[in-house]
């Protein structure tokens, strides 16, 4: 149990120490940031309200009021879900943009990620398991793609599904001429965004595989070799059991770990290949927020790929001491 309230602590502290940096930085930018905002919103046509003077106070900060007190009315409005309003995409609020983006990557990339990792480990651990094979010829390939640039395998992709040839669409996550009132529950739309979906997909899982794969390969080979395997294949257990309770049970433990920080990473998107396909999600949301200095969209941004990071690292340290009681033992 030790082990457990110690990594709770842990994440509990680096979560406190995130969100304050997110609540000082753009109270230490050079200037007048709170003006600079205020006169953005002015000139789109937007008019500075109560509602919306409370927003900048708490990216800002009040005029008239402490930094401790500043920084208490932050975290009251975190727990309230108030993230403030997008000043690039006024009046919205920065909760609702975000909400409307998470949904996308988190079943794009964070449903490919986990296929990647699976379709790695399993092919991985079968070329080490056959290693000297015809297996292994699968080794060189899968460096190649370890060593693909993502967003030059996303291009490539376009040029040739997409341009070339017809198969995908260029652009988008759904049909925006069939569905131009928005996102709607029906099976056509639904199977417009698999039909979407399909060549990011590919690119995220091709680009990512063969790091899975290089490290299963090679933690097999060197399981393989441990006394504890030859003993247990000297006793004539069944092969099926040293391969999956033996061998391939501490090669994964790695791949595990690696897998814990790519899935907090999720959330983030990947930046490059929504960028490339006009993907709607949390990636594409962090660009355009930077690009048009929306810090309130910016900073909501931060907080939810830091929560979701830190989460998914304490989730994995969960599984990594289940699977692994050593680690229990040792931290």
């Amino acid at each position: 149990m030790n082990y457990y309230l110690r990594r709770l602590t842990f994440y509990v502290v680096t979560l406190w120490a995130a969100v304050s940096l997110n609540f000082l930085l753009p109270r230490l930018m050079p200037g007048d940031p709170r003006t600079i905002f205020m006169d953005k919103i002015m000139r789109r046509g937007g008019e500075i309200t109560p509602a919306m003077r409370r927003s900048i106070d708490t990216i800002f900060g009040a005029d008239d009021s402490s930094m401790l007190d500043q920084y208490v009315e932050y975290w009251g409005n975190i727990f309230r879900g108030d993230l403030g309003v997008s000043s690039s995409m006024f009046p919205a609020k920065v909760t609702d943009l975000i909400g409307s983006a998470l949904p996308w990557t988190l079943g794009l990339v964070g449903l490919t990620t986990i296929i990647s990792f699976i379709m790695g480990v399993a092919i991985g651990a079968f070329a080490g398991w056959k290693r000297g094979s015809a297996a292994d010829a699968l080794i060189p390939a899968m460096t190649l793609l370890q060593s693909l640039p993502y967003f030059w395998l996303a291009l490539i992709f376009v040029a040739v599904f997409s341009v070339s040839l017809g198969w995908f669409p260029i652009i988008g996550g759904y049909s925006l001429r069939e569905f131009y009132a928005g996102p709607e529950l029906s099976w056509g739309f639904i199977s417009s965004v698999i039909y979407h979906g399909i060549l990011p997909a590919i690119t995220i899982i091709v680009a990512s595989v063969g790091g899975y794969v290089l490290s299963m390969r090679n933690m097999m080979v060197s399981i393989m070799s441990e006394d504890y395997v030859t003993t247990a294949e000297a006793k004539g257990l069944r092969k099926s059991r040293i391969f999956f309770w033996y061998a391939g049970r501490n090669a994964v433990l790695p791949s595990l770990a690696g897998f814990g920080i790519t899935l907090g990473f999720v959330v983030a998107g990947s930046i490059v290949m929504e960028q490339v396909f006009s993907y709607p999600g949390i990636g594409k949301l962090l660009i355009t927020a930077v690009q048009d200095k929306d810090f309130a969209l910016m900073q909501g941004v931060f907080l939810v790929i830091t929560v979701t990071v830190l989460l998914a690292n304490f989730i994995m340290d969960l599984v990594y001491g289940f699977v692994d009681p050593r680690t229990r033992s040792n931290v």
